[in-house]
């Protein structure tokens, strides 16, 4: 499967539904973040994340361990998609306006109003095709709001439902 990816591969990855998630990262001179919907638990003991991403944010998660997840709900549509487009414009302008703050331990941006929000330090940087896997330990949880309900890609799109 180098080179040309089978159509039939894309639609049978599209039926998976995922977590929406902004990945976060403190650079030297901006805040950076994106859009994933590669997110996940991967371990409890030890507790382990990780986290798939290509491009850019993946070559300054490369140079900085501490990074910060917030997995987004139902109504944070709008958010998804800012950090979603391409070329898009420092973290701190895609949030402005909308309720973040700083986490204490990683320095990265966190939004608020999510399903839940960590921060965490890559352990290992693994190359897997054209994306790095980033497994890291979660050094703080920010908030958990058990009472929100998801926002997931679905089908190319997002949705709060499957």
């Amino acid at each position: 499967m180098t080179g040309h990816v089978p159509a039939d591969f894309l639609e049978s990855m599209r039926q998976v539904a995922a977590a929406v998630t902004v990945v976060t990262v403190r650079d030297d001179r901006d805040d950076l973040g994106g859009t994933v919907s590669t997110f996940a638990s991967i371990s409890l003991d030890p507790p382990l994340v990780m986290v798939s991403l290509a491009g850019y944010l993946r070559e300054v998660l490369l140079r900085r361990d501490l990074w910060a997840a917030s997995v987004l709900s139902a109504g944070q549509k709008a958010m998804a998609s800012r950090f979603a487009t391409p070329g898009r414009p420092s973290a701190r302008l895609l949030l402005a306006g909308t309720p973040h703050h700083r986490g204490a331990v990683s320095g990265a941006l966190i939004v608020e109003g999510g399903l839940t929000a960590l921060e965490a330090e890559t352990t290992q940087a693994i190359p897997a095709g054209d994306h790095t896997i980033f497994l890291a330990r979660p050094l703080a949880i920010d908030y958990v709001d058990a009472t929100a309900h998801p926002l997931l890609r679905h089908r190319s799109r997002y949705t709060t439902h499957t």
